[in-house]
């Protein structure tokens, strides 16, 4: 698991191939939201649901859970977020080729697309990333069946890459990209980037705009993995998110769509940002997947103004009830980033809701059974999830009459016969029940949703504290049976409640690593030639010799570290061969590979990114699939580089030491005669050498590792260790053999 974080650490480059992407022009929409509740809107959200051939239960599971679902929810809008297909053998490519051979006419196999000779896809040990035909024809016809089930117009349906989604896809609108062919988008003429579609009803508007920020140039995985937005593209995104502008007369709640999370996407050529344009518009929230659910349960980010390269926590600093309502003041251009957990196997699906303006959400999960009944409270907010500028203090935004009662979105199977709303107080350190009543249903002439509500004194539960004062809604159908929505805190006076990441969520949400990839692998090459040159620059400013001998009289860490390599540096071979690997990683591509689906041109990867020659105009691209390389990049250097180095180093620092006290023992039994021979510490520490053995085991540790890198990428890329990479598959066992040999004797 550490590894698999540690793959995602860094980011950053100054060029991208993503500069020559086209996008269709953007699509745009207006629905009239008619039927009550007016004042509520809300939708559903699914992601990574990584259709795939050798996990049909993914599909199977989806059509009979989300299509009754939302039949029952009846959501506004359906957005699916990305990475849509899954794996699929190349075996069973094979077969499937074979099968068309023998079934087809010639002349149908001589006019056959390249995309349907290449259905052999992604692999079932997920090293092969590819696209697969059959899988792209199993999610069509799924989410058809989806759509049929939940009786709702397909047109209300967004569908949008991830990266798995354009693996080894050279260029979107091409034979091999089968999103264009068969996604939900496609099924409704939608080809844009960039899709806004506006709900509207008698006195507020809720603008949902969706964002594919897939590379232009779809490589392989592992090194497509980050989200690469264009300055094309954020002036689209730009112009959408200011479409409402001009018009004043209804206040507008922007929401955003997409796949990647934002430290997973890229700054573009001129250095601006997707969440530069979020907080220019006021966006709040931008709701997405790509991470799934092994790396935190909490992962969502509140974004204030500034770009930090760290934020430690969920919120980037305790939000108090300080904000300026004077006349003139900003707005708060604050907004949240909320991912949501994947299909693929936690089974989750979202319900996002906007009442008056406040947007919440509830994640439900159904990996245990159908869900019957979904409760969505609207309002009060969490204190944990809130806007400052949808908090009770901000006078120019909030509308105070939306605080006088207590509401939720109640969906279900079966008729509901009584909901509950319970408040709790914290205060004494237990919770106790300090207000239960039931809500009444509201009711229009035509009704889109259950929404329930009541009213209550809210002025009653202003606190210091976010956590004190906590609520809970229960629904009860025809049956008796009981739904809970989650116990969750509130804050009716503008105090955000904080919440801590995990450290794996920290890294993973908390850090940008567009601006930290270059940094950091400068430092580690620089830490790395520093600490090989130093047995060579510290003896030109110091007279101080750094032997066994004169360690043992002055103990410290420091002396301890130059004496270990000075040892290294007396064994010139292996100190050469060293020294010539890091530069030959800065200074020689790393690998040729196979990026592209089909007969693609073998293409070599630096640690700059992959270098290609642009099809149309045939010059050559520089380091596209940045900064996705460090998925290769910083792994290699810090979990096999770095450790071969130090491990080198104590072998040779090891050996002199056995060497030493051999020869101290030697000495002494031409000093003691017949008393050596009963010294069994002689021949315990000289012929056992316990040390060696752990050093040799940690070797041994590194190799496996290595060599489970190089499978991986000769398989990814289908390469062949000895003529497409030999450099980086055999320096490192090589040199950690040769120390091993090499430190063997001590005479």
């Amino acid at each position: 698991m550490i590894l698999l974080i540690l793959l995602f650490l860094s980011l950053a480059a100054p060029f991208s191939t993503n500069s020559d992407q086209t996008h269709q022009p953007n699509s745009r929409q207006v629905i009239q939201v008619e039927g009550y509740p007016d004042s509520v809107a809300w939708v559903v959200q699914l992601s990574d649901t990584h259709f795939s051939v050798h996990h049909p239960d993914r599909a199977r599971d989806f059509q009979e859970l989300i299509g009754p679902a939302l039949r029952v929810v009846r959501p506004d809008l359906v957005f699916v977020t990305g990475d849509l297909t899954g794996k699929i053998t190349m075996l069973l490519a094979l077969y499937d080729k074979l099968q068309k051979s023998i079934t087809c006419q010639s002349s149908m196999l001589n006019t056959r697309s390249v995309a349907d000779a290449s259905s052999d896809a992604k692999s079932q040990d997920m090293l092969m990333m590819k696209q697969g035909e059959r899988e792209w024809i199993e999610y069509q016809s799924v989410m058809r069946e989806v759509v049929k089930r939940s009786g709702l117009d397909k047109s209300i349906f967004y569908d949008l890459r991830g990266n798995h989604d354009n693996f080894g896809v050279p260029a979107a609108g091409g034979p091999l990209d089968f999103f264009s062919k068969y996604s939900l988008n496609a099924g409704v003429g939608r080809s844009s980037a960039v899709n806004s579609v506006t709900l509207e009803s008698s006195d507020r508007r809720y603008q949902f705009v969706g964002i594919d920020t897939t590379m232009a140039v779809g490589l392989r995985g592992p090194t497509n993995l980050f989200g690469h937005p264009t300055d094309e593209l954020l002036a689209e995104v730009d112009a959408e998110l200011s479409q409402w502008d001009s018009e004043t007369n209804k206040p507008v709640t922007k929401v955003i769509y997409g796949h990647f999370p934002l430290s997973f996407s890229r700054a573009a050529q001129s250095g601006r940002t997707l969440k530069d344009v979020f907080h220019k518009h006021s966006t709040s929230a931008y709701i997405c997947g790509h991470l799934h659910t092994r790396l935190g349960k909490n992962m969502k980010r509140h974004h204030q103004s500034g770009n930090p390269l760290f934020q430690l926590d969920m919120h980037r600093k305790p939000q108090g009830s300080n904000v300026n309502c004077s006349d003139g003041a900003q707005q708060s251009q604050d907004f949240w980033e909320w991912e949501i957990g994947d299909w693929r196997k936690s089974r989750m699906m979202r319900i996002l809701a906007i009442d008056r303006g406040h947007v919440s959400f509830v994640d439900f999960n159904f990996t245990s059974e159908a869900k019957k009944t979904f409760v969505v409270p609207t309002f009060p907010l969490d204190s944990r999830l809130m806007l400052t500028r949808s908090m009770l203090h901000d006078c120019k935004s909030v509308d105070t009459s939306s605080y006088m009662t207590i509401r939720a979105l109640v969906f279900s199977v079966l008729p509901i016969e009584k909901v509950l709303a319970r408040v709790y107080d914290s205060r004494s350190g237990d919770l106790v029940k300090v207000m239960e009543a039931t809500m009444e249903k509201h009711s229009g002439s035509s009704s889109r949703g259950d929404l329930y509500s009541i009213p209550w004194f809210y002025e009653a539960y202003m606190d210091k504290s976010p956590l004190r004062y906590w609520f809970q809604i229960e629904a009860f159908d025809i049956k008796g049976q009981s739904t809970l929505s989650d116990l969750r805190p509130f804050s009716v006076n503008g105090v955000s409640g904080t919440v801590s990441w995990t450290w794996k969520e920290f890294l993973v949400l908390g850090c940008q690593w567009d601006a930290l990839y270059y940094p950091l692998f400068w430092l580690f090459i620089g830490f790395g030639i520093s600490i090989l040159l130093l047995p060579i620059v510290v003896p030109i400013f110091s007279k101080k010799q750094y032997s066994l001998r004169n360690i043992c009289n002055r103990k410290g860490v420091v002396n301890g570290v130059l004496w270990v390599l000075t040892e290294l540096y007396g064994l010139r071979l292996l100190w050469f061969g060293l020294l010539g690997y890091l530069f030959s990683l800065v200074l020689f591509p790393w690998f040729s590979g196979q990026v592209f689906i089909e007969n693609g041109e073998r293409l070599y990867m630096t640690f700059k990114g992959w270098v290609m020659k642009h099809p149309g105009e045939g010059k050559k691209l520089e380091f596209i699939g940045i900064p996705d390389v460090i998925v290769v990049v910083i792994p290699h250097l810090f979990f096999i580089v770095l450790p071969t180095i130090w491990a080198v180093a104590a072998l040779a620092a090891e050996r002199q030491a056995s060497r030493s006290h051999f020869l101290a023992l030697c000495g002494k039994k031409q000093d003691d005669g017949d008393k050596i021979r009963k010294n069994s510490g002689f021949s315990t520490h000289v012929g056992r050498r316990w040390t060696r053995k752990f050093l040799i085991a940690i070797c041994v540790v590194i190799l496996l590792k290595h060599f489970q890198s190089c499978r991986h990428l000769a398989i990814a890329y289908e390469m062949n260790p000895f003529l497409h990479f030999p450099v980086y598959s055999f320096a490192i066992p090589v040199l950690l053999l040769y120390a091993i040999y090499k430190t063997s004797a001590i005479r």
